[in-house]
């Protein structure tokens, strides 16, 4: 741990630096409870670049918790597709309603009631109510992580529940008695665009000379390495299945059920392939599967080339199948199944991967 004047060093020249160097974000204009806790979570697994729009539009249609509790959870996820981890969003929709039921629609302001809202941990309601409030909470996070295991020396990995500890501990222990806030974001700043993970930056940083990892030039050990994740290959098919109805042509889309990838998100049918067999046996199968799954007998032909998404732990590779000379009816389905025009499709909130077939097949 660093001495006391090492402390003090830290916290005088990290807010310096803050006042100097911070960048320009929405979420820093007007700094409610609300707010901060919808950037915190469009933050987290995802970079700033890519939330400040989506954080824009997102608070331009929910400008307080009740008109997000009041809203459809379809209508959440539209807002959020894009963003990916749609069970952040899912758990934000669910922690609003919470917060009207239980809290008469205003954002709790002490931490045990923070932390009880679906969706929030340790980290994110310490970030929350230091930020908004100015409260005296530690935070621990991707960035500052990184930044503590440098500031301490930590050859060993940072991950670890006995290092967690560590650096829980350290990270109280550099609080100062004011701006707290400001200083939680400091941190976050300065291991995102200062402390970084390959290119570091330590001639701009400006507690360089109380850092032990840059006096022993170890930035390329520490943080140590955790266990890389392994990768599962999917090979899965989407099929475009249309009839026309009321003048116009129309897809048959799904939403995704609770135990799905993409709770609560719309996709084409979707079914699991060989990759190892022929086209025309996987066609052959798909036809089976389709009758058998809906009722409904079509030719499959492959249109375009496969599609390549990750996801969490799975590398996708997803053939696109046309649907010809359909018939039958179609049978009830365990999740909501709809014949949607262009223009639904637009407007429902979708996977990935399907909207990418709506764009680059439906036009």
């Amino acid at each position: 741990m660093l001495d006391s004047k090492s402390k003090t060093t830290l916290r005088r020249n990290l807010l310096r630096w803050f006042d100097a160097n911070q960048r320009d974000l929405p979420w820093r204009e007007n700094r409610t409870p609300y707010r901060i806790w919808v950037s915190e979570i469009m933050l987290q697994q995802t970079q700033v670049a890519t939330v400040v729009n989506y954080y824009r539009r997102f608070l331009e249609r929910f400008p307080t918790v009740k008109e997000l509790a009041a809203a459809e959870q379809s209508e959440v996820l539209k807002l959020w597709e894009g963003l990916g981890y749609y069970r952040r969003a899912r758990q934000m929709h669910a922690a609003a309603i919470e917060v009207v039921e239980q809290h008469d629609g205003q954002f709790p302001t002490d931490f045990d009631s923070v932390l009880a809202l679906p969706g929030i941990g340790r980290y994110t309601a310490g970030a929350i109510l230091s930020i908004s409030l100015d409260q005296k909470l530690p935070i621990l996070e991707g960035n500052t992580i990184r930044l503590y295991a440098r500031l301490l020396g930590m050859k060993s990995d940072p991950r670890t529940s006995a290092n967690q500890k560590i650096l829980w501990e350290f990270a109280e222990s550099i609080l100062p008695s004011q701006r707290a806030g400001d200083f939680n974001q400091a941190l976050m700043e300065l291991g995102s665009e200062v402390c970084k993970p390959k290119t570091w930056q330590c001639a701009a940083c400006p507690i360089q000379n109380i850092c032990p990892t840059f006096v022993k030039g170890l930035q390329a050990e520490i943080p140590a390495k955790g266990r890389k994740i392994t990768y599962e290959d999917l090979y899965e098919a989407a099929l475009l299945v249309s009839r026309r109805r009321g003048g116009q042509q129309r897809w048959l889309v799904r939403v995704c059920g609770p135990e799905e990838r993409w709770t609560g998100l719309w996709d084409f049918p979707r079914y699991q392939i060989d990759h190892r067999q022929s086209a025309a046996t996987i066609a052959d199968s798909l036809q089976e599967t389709l009758a058998d799954r809906t009722g409904l007998k079509a030719e499959l032909t492959v249109v375009g080339k496969p599609m390549r998404h990750a996801v969490t732990k799975y590398r996708i590779r997803l053939s696109c199948f046309e649907a010809s000379s359909i018939k039958g009816r179609l049978k009830k389905q365990a999740t909501e199944t709809r014949w949607c025009a262009i223009e639904e499709l637009r407007q429902l909130p979708m996977s990935v991967t399907g909207r990418k077939i709506v764009n680059r097949f439906l036009g």
